[in-house]
């Protein structure tokens, strides 16, 4: 089975950081409060030059966070698109973009799974989340044309949370009241910790 998937489809060798990385810059990304991420987010309806220079920067804030995803609304812009490097179940390697995803969760031998989720938006907390072991994403790349990325296991489970974030949706509004302010306090405690793991790595990057 090929080891890594780029927009869905194999390829025989992929370097450890996309290549839109390289060419992007690092860019805030925004926290849960603020109302960028609690809004659905507007279709993508103009394909160019601007909208590849924003998948280069999420890509290059993703890989800075230490995230297997990043939606764009976690970077301030109200458009719905995110980016993704996530490794499924199995060790397989997932790297690509989808604009205005639509996500379609099979119903035949759908298992939901309870497992750790965090957040770029809820820096440093990780609760527990029901998702869906499988999911198919359809929708277009940064040119235009059209695509499908299908995910099980934990890239299922991003696939699932980054197209949630378009809808404006966080993982905590999935969660109880007390599950939520559990995460927010978990949020509190170890924010800082977070940023400053980030900046070291946004310097590493630099250098490199």
């Amino acid at each position: 089975m090929p080891s890594v998937f780029v927009q869905g489809r194999p390829v025989d060798t992929y370097p450890p950081f996309a290549p839109e990385a390289r060419r992007g810059v690092v860019r805030r990304i925004t926290e849960a409060g603020e109302e960028v991420l609690h809004r659905p987010c507007r279709d993508v309806t103009e394909f160019g030059p601007d909208l590849a220079a924003l998948v280069d920067d999420m890509f290059r804030t993703m890989y800075v966070a230490d995230g297997a995803g990043l939606a764009a609304n976690q970077v301030g812009v109200d458009l719905r698109l995110f980016v993704y490097d996530c490794l499924d179940d199995d060790g397989a390697r997932h790297v690509g973009h989808i604009v205005n995803p639509v996500l379609e969760t099979p119903v035949s031998g759908r298992r939901l799974l309870e497992e750790g989720e965090g957040c770029l938006s809820v820096p440093g907390a990780v609760m527990d989340v029901p998702r869906p072991d499988r999911a198919v994403v359809r929708g277009l790349d940064k040119d235009g044309h059209p695509l499908v990325v299908e995910g099980t296991g934990y890239f299922a489970r991003c696939l699932a949370h980054e197209t949630d974030h378009t809808h404006g949706h966080l993982y905590l509004d999935r969660l109880s009241k007390r599950d939520k302010k559990d995460a927010l306090r978990q949020m509190a405690d170890r924010r800082d910790e977070v940023y400053a793991r980030r900046a070291a790595k946004a310097e590493a990057m630099d250098r490199d």
